[in-house]
């Protein structure tokens, strides 16, 4: 319970803390689509991944799982079993004047 004296307020030991607030939910697959927008090279394989990538998707299963998902839609072209080339190209072409 909050004490007000005067301009001053109190917080005591037996209040509880305030929940903070919830953290907005990512899924695997957009938090590698991030982790690539910084990759330096042209290529990726799923032992990057898990070596450089987010800490989420650092397990084989994920980190494969992600990759072809983005595969799927076109940010990651596979090259050979479990490497992939990273799309730098925007998917939308840009209207030229």
């Amino acid at each position: 319970m909050r004490k007000k004296n005067g301009n001053e307020t109190f917080a005591f030991a037996d209040e509880l803390a305030p929940k903070p607030p919830p953290q907005p939910y990512k899924d695997d697959a957009s938090q590698l689509l991030n982790f690539l927008r910084r990759w330096p090279r042209t290529t990726i394989s799923s032992r990057d991944i898990r070596i450089w990538g987010p800490k989420a998707i650092r397990d084989r299963e994920s980190a494969i799982r992600s990759a072809q998902i983005l595969a799927a839609h076109g940010w990651l072209i596979p090259i050979a079993a479990r490497r992939w080339q990273v799309v730098r190209d925007p998917l939308i072409p840009s209207r030229s004047p």
